[in-house]
């Protein structure tokens, strides 16, 4: 197991319940910590992201709940909390009651040091595993034996300096940053493709602790809004700590430069509907504010044309498919493509390239869904961007069927989600990666719903306002 990160520790979690003898191999020098708060101090070169917002969606959860209950309520113990669906709705929401399902809309509040910490200590505590953590792996081993014109098959990993693992099977979840395919073509292994597709995003996080006496503001509002130009939100952790995230266009030459900044931070929140009341003095900032640039969409084809690049190997995670990771899917989307390897390697106990082929089925029928999401609204994201930056309006020709669609969208579906419970539903189930990321198109009732709601616009106030117009926000910060 190459990585210790979520995808890495969920297939090691995975696979030595399974009966696996598991080594895994983590190259920053992590030890395990005494508490949740002790992690959060993690020095997590290989994984910067870890300082950063994140969401543990229902898919994630109820991953747990069903495969690792005691990990679950091991979290629970550390502090995370669950939020479940209909807790806290907008008061809007006058005619909501729970259905069968709604038990599955459960996400849980944590850091992601926290969640990290929690499965480090649920991995270590199974029999016939090893964590080695300061230690880099510099590539794969590979035999050519048998090939018969295949691919060679990988033996192990190579350590830096001396030294090697052996195994019949490595998982490579070497994340965002991973050397995937030189390490493949190193082994002799065939090319593998990449998709590679730019957010257009930079992203900025700070995580606060409540003061003694103060609790979090009413959560039955907004938690997060899209300006166009400015994408923010609040995200809850354990313990008493939130975060909270703005991001902007990487094109920004005016405000991308002054958001890393603590006093402007600070006074940017100040100045958005939903996070203003968490930055009101109720709660001290227990970091500085983290950026995050050079965020790519990208895919990796590990099998081609029926072949993988090698065998007995078996990439998972970021390092076979990341997304934007504004949208909050990365730990859940990993720790499931986890799962979905085990799977195949218990269905297919001695056989790699039935290993490769089934995983690499599952991955294509769940996953890379959610990435052809995110490279759509990237786009779309990215031409918002420009045209507010261009002082132009952003809804484009009025007489285009795409400007038709956003007005729908922000006249009809926004309102809908604050009202009707069946939109609402719908929408969070595909938040959770419960259901599809066209679930909202494709749903006639729902669809007939909102086109409700938009052919109502008239007739009531307009929408609230998230927040102030870009040239409003810079005039404030000068």
């Amino acid at each position: 197991m190459v990585g210790g990160g979520v995808a890495g520790l969920g297939a090691a979690l995975t696979l030595a319940r399974s009966g696996h003898q598991v080594t895994l191999v983590e190259r920053d020098e992590t030890p395990l910590p005494a508490t949740a708060d002790e992690a959060f101090a993690w020095d997590r070169r290989g994984a910067p992201q870890v300082r950063h917002s994140h969401a543990l969606l229902a898919r994630l959860r109820n991953l747990l709940r069903d495969r690792h209950p005691d990990v679950l309520a091991a979290l629970l113990d550390a502090g995370a909390t669950e939020l479940r669906f209909g807790d806290a709705l907008p008061p809007t929401m006058v005619e909501f009651e729970r259905e069968p399902g709604d038990e599955d809309l459960v996400m849980l509040a944590c850091r992601r040091t926290t969640f990290e910490w929690v499965l480090r200590r649920a991995v270590l505590g199974q029999p016939g595993v090893t964590v080695r953590t300061g230690v880099a792996v510099e590539g794969f081993t590979a035999s050519d034996a048998d090939r018969a014109g295949g691919p060679p098959t990988v033996t192990g990993v190579r350590l830096a300096g001396d030294g090697a693992v052996t195994a019949d099977l490595v998982v490579c979840a070497t994340g965002r940053r991973s050397t995937l395919p030189g390490w493949t073509a190193a082994a002799g292994g065939r090319p593998v493709s990449e998709e590679v597709d730019d957010t257009g995003i930079v992203y900025f996080s700070r995580f606060y602790r409540l003061r003694d006496g103060f609790d979090l503001p009413d959560r039955n509002g907004a938690i997060g809004g899209d300006l166009g130009y400015l994408k923010y939100g609040v995200f809850l952790g354990d313990n008493r700590t939130f975060s909270i995230t703005l991001a902007t266009s990487t094109d920004d030459d005016v405000l991308r430069p002054m958001l890393d900044d603590g006093d402007v931070f600070e006074h940017v929140a100040a100045l958005l509907t939903a996070t203003v009341d968490y930055v009101d003095g109720r709660a001290e900032p227990i970091t500085g504010v983290h950026k995050m640039a050079g965020l790519l969409n990208r895919r990796r084809r590990w099998v081609t044309d029926g072949v993988p690049a090698l065998l007995g190997v078996h990439p998972v995670g970021d390092a076979r498919l990341c997304t934007n990771p504004l949208y909050g899917r990365g730990c859940s989307t990993g720790f499931w493509d986890a799962q979905l390897l085990a799977d195949a390697v218990t269905d297919h106990p001695d056989d790699p390239l039935a290993q490769s082929l089934t995983h690499d089925e599952a991955t294509r029928r769940f996953i890379v869904p959610w990435y052809k999401a995110a490279v759509t609204q990237d786009a779309e994201a990215r031409r918002v961007a420009a045209a507010i930056m261009a002082g132009q309006d952003p809804d484009g020709d009025p007489t285009d069927a795409r400007t038709a669609m956003r007005g729908v969208l922000r006249e009809g579906l926004v309102p809908a989600l604050r009202t009707d419970a069946v939109v609402l539903r719908c929408f969070m189930r595909s938040l959770n990666l419960l259901s599809s990321p066209d679930a909202l198109a494709t749903d006639p009732e729902v669809g007939a719903r909102i086109f409700a709601v938009w052919n109502d616009r008239a007739n009531r106030p307009p929408e609230p306002v998230l927040g102030p117009p870009r040239h409003e926000l810079l005039a404030a910060l000068a």
